[in-house]
């Protein structure tokens, strides 16, 4: 008797489990499409960008290649179509190389390029100074120190990575405009950081030697 129990109750989940089946067969069907063709997009996807960043990696060593054999023009066409259609690691990179070959002979133009990479927040905060640093490197000997002031003081910050560059640049501003006492609080601040290079460190004696007296009271 128990075993005709179980084979009616056999019977009874089997049509159950069919009926189910029949209802919903179609939307597991669907479901099944659904994540082969998401997987199928998603692995698509990854060899697409993986061969995007193959191209643009040896676009850009190309371009270094006509960096190195002093083809600054050509290089900073190629750098410059570079950034324009690369993936975004290489876009930024690019962007950084086009501003340096401007700079070979066009100072002011490199300036802005690194201005405009400077004021674009999709880099990141660490290109953005960097691009703050070099743009100000090429206005050292024309702009004011209060230009300079504006650029660079931020990235002279006691956690900034960029710190010593910065007061260096902001301490040779204000000796050369005359600013004998933002030149020394510089001149201080280098002195007194501890992470400050040894090189770094020399040329800032030799610029606190250079400063006159400090007046007496």
């Amino acid at each position: 008797m128990s075993e005709l129990f179980n084979e009616v109750d056999e019977e009874v989940r089997r049509e159950q489990l069919k009926k189910l089946w029949d209802k919903y067969s179609i939307y597991f069907v669907a479901l099944m499409v659904l994540v082969v063709a998401a997987v199928g997009g998603w692995r698509g996807y990854q060899y697409l960008e993986a061969k995007k960043a193959a191209e643009a990696g040896a676009a850009f060593e190309k371009a270094v290649e006509l960096s190195e054999q002093d083809k600054h023009a050509d290089a900073e066409k190629a750098f410059t179509e570079l950034a324009a259609k690369a993936p975004s690691g290489y876009r930024t990179l690019a962007r950084l190389r086009a501003a340096a070959e401007a700079a070979s002979h066009d100072p002011k133009a490199a300036a802005k390029m690194y201005d405009d990479i400077a004021a674009d927040r999709s880099v990141g905060g660490e290109w953005q100074d960097l691009a703050k640093i070099r743009a100000a490197g090429l206005l050292l000997d024309s702009a004011s120190y209060a230009d300079m002031q504006q650029r660079l003081e931020p990235s002279a910050a006691p956690k900034s990575t960029f710190r010593h560059a910065a007061r260096e640049m902001l301490a040779l501003s204000a000796w050369r405009n005359n600013d004998m006492t933002a030149a020394r609080k510089w001149l201080d601040a280098i002195d007194g950081d501890g992470g400050t290079p040894p090189g770094l460190r020399s040329r800032a004696e030799a610029l606190q030697a250079l400063l006159p007296p400090v007046a007496k009271s």
